[in-house]
C-alpha cells in the first residue's frame, strides 16, 4: 500500500517526543478498557487512532488529554508527566475536541468558539480585540467565518463539528486530540477539514473509523484491538490485510487508483465470521 502525502505538506522530519503513553491502563468500574499501551508521538506528528467499536481509542484520547485519570502508567507530555501540570497549563498545552460533544444551543458561534481562549484569559477577564481576532482566524480555517455571529443552534450537525474544531483551534495548544472529527461531514468537507489540520503543523493525535482517509493524512496509525495496541507504524506497516483481518473482522485488498497511482483497500465481509 503506497501513501502519498496531501499536495503542499512537507514529510515529518522531527524526532522529537512530544507526547507518550508508557505501560497505560484504563478502567471503567472493573472492566479494564485499556492495557499495556506503549506508544510515543513526535512533535509535528499526525497519528491516527483505528480501530472497532468499543477498542478503547476515546478512552485512550481522554488520557492522553489529562481528563481521564489512568488507571496504570503514565502519559508524559515532553518527557514530564502530564498530571503534574495544572489545568489551566494543560489547556495551553493540549486541546482536546470530544466526538460526543455537543455545543451550547444558546451561543452564538463565536461566543462559542471563543471558549477555547478561556485558558489564556487573565482570571475574570473578557474578550478583546486579540481573541476576536483568533475566532475569526479558526472560523476561517474551517469554512465558517460567515456564521460567527449566527445562533449555534441554526448550524447543521456538519457545521457544529466544524465549530468545535474551531474552537479546538482557537485554544492554539501545541498538541490537538481529535475523536472523530469527520463525523456528520460531506466527502468535500471531511478532505477540507483533514487537509487544514494536516497543514498547521501541530502535532495531531486524531481517532477516525476511515482508514482510506487515516492512510492518506496520517504520518502513522495505531490499531486499537480489544483494549490493546495491536500495531503502530507507517500506513504501509499499520494496515496490512491482516493486521485489518486480526482489528476489523473484514478481508481488505489493496488495489491502485488509475489516476492516481495511490493504492487504497476494498472491504469484504469474511463469510467464515460469525454475523453480529
Amino acid at each position: 500500500m503506497t501513501r502519498t502525502a496531501p499536495p503542499d505538506v512537507p514529510p515529518i522530519q522531527d524526532t522529537v517526543v512530544h507526547i507518550a503513553a508508557a505501560g497505560l491502563a484504563c478502567t471503567a468500574g472493573k472492566r479494564v478498557v485499556l492495557r499495556d499501551v506503549d506508544f510515543a508521538v513526535r512533535r509535528g506528528e499526525m497519528l491516527a487512532l483505528v480501530g472497532a467499536n468499543g477498542s478503547g481509542k476515546s478512552t485512550l484520547l481522554r488520557a492522553l488529554a489529562g481528563i481521564r485519570r489512568p488507571a496504570a502508567g503514565e502519559v508524559l507530555l515532553d518527557d514530564a508527566p502530564l498530571r503534574r501540570l495544572s489545568a489551566r497549563r494543560r489547556a495551553r498545552a493540549v486541546a482536546l475536541v470530544g466526538q460526543e460533544e455537543a455545543p451550547p444551543a444558546d451561543l452564538i458561534v463565536g461566543e462559542m468558539v471563543a471558549l477555547g481562549r478561556t485558558p489564556h484569559r487573565p482570571p475574570w477577564a473578557g474578550g478583546d480585540a486579540a481573541e476576536r481576532a483568533a475566532v475569526l482566524a479558526a472560523l476561517d480555517q474551517v469554512g465558517l467565518g460567515y456564521a460567527v455571529d449566527h445562533p449555534v443552534e441554526q448550524l447543521s450537525g456538519g457545521e457544529r463539528r466544524r465549530a468545535l474544531l474551531a474552537r479546538g483551534l482557537a485554544q492554539q495548544s501545541p498538541l490537538l486530540l481529535l475523536d472523530e472529527p469527520t463525523n456528520h461531514l460531506d466527502l468535500r468537507h471531511q478532505l477540507g477539514l483533514l487537509r487544514t489540520v494536516r497543514g498547521l503543523g501541530n502535532t495531531v493525535v486524531v481517532a477516525i473509523h476511515d482508514l482510506d482517509l487515516a492512510a492518506t493524512f496520517c504520518d502513522r496509525i495505531a490499531v486499537l484491538h480489544n483494549g490493546t495496541l495491536l500495531t503502530i507504524g507507517t500506513p504501509e506497516e499499520a494496515l496490512t490485510p491482516a493486521v485489518i483481518h486480526d482489528a476489523f473482522g473484514v478481508l481488505a485488498t489493496p488495489v491502485t487508483h488509475p489516476i492516481t497511482g495511490r493504492a487504497h483497500l476494498l472491504f469484504s465481509a469474511d463469510e467464515t465470521e460469525p454475523h453480529p
